[in-house]
């Protein structure tokens, strides 16, 4: 009687976990490199799947010159949203993951899409480089981003920061749910 208790109850919970939705989430990956020859050298990546309707999220996006040269020295010049290959991210450094609601992913995209479809020159070494596109990001994610001007062009040094800034960050040993 008791064993047939138990298979009906196991059975009742296989039953009940096959017919709930699986959690779905978007996460946000932060990752910088420093220096070196090729841009952008902070970036995000963000993958999963969105709560609501189950649409799968996949990219991985950076900030640059569209062109690079010592003109980005001077001043501005024209600005792009770049796709961040594996390999590329690869030889980069992770910091940290967030793990992001559907609004909070929303935010997010038309982040990405506001610095993407930005007119002229769009990129400025000192105003509007990779550091800063990736602090917005953060904030859309629910992150507290205050840009302190000596490492917005140090982007390992302005993602640990953002740590500091986050203790939840920290604590959960550089990954944290944002929601």
């Amino acid at each position: 009687m008791r064993l047939a208790f138990v298979r009906r109850a196991l059975l009742a919970f296989v039953l009940l976990a096959v017919a709930l939705p699986a959690q779905a989430a978007v996460t946000i990956t932060f990752y910088s490199r420093e220096f070196g020859e090729r841009f952008p050298h902070a970036f995000v990546e963000l993958g999963g799947t969105m709560d609501q309707d189950g649409t799968p999220v996949s990219g991985t996006w950076g900030f640059t010159a569209r062109t690079l040269s010592p003109a980005i020295l001077m001043g501005s010049v024209h600005g792009m949203v770049e796709a961040v290959t594996d390999g590329y991210k690869a030889r980069s450094n992770a910091h940290f993951t967030v793990t992001v609601t559907d609004d909070q992913y929303r935010n997010v995209f038309a982040v990405i899409e506001d610095w993407r479809t930005r007119p002229g020159k769009s990129y400025n070494l000192n105003s509007a480089n990779c550091v800063h596109f990736v602090g917005e990001i953060g904030r859309a994610a629910g992150l507290t981003v205050v840009n302190d001007p000596k490492l917005m062009k140090k982007p390992t040094s302005y993602l640990i920061d953002v740590m500091r800034q986050n203790p939840r960050l920290e604590a959960a040993g550089r990954t944290t749910v944002a929601r």
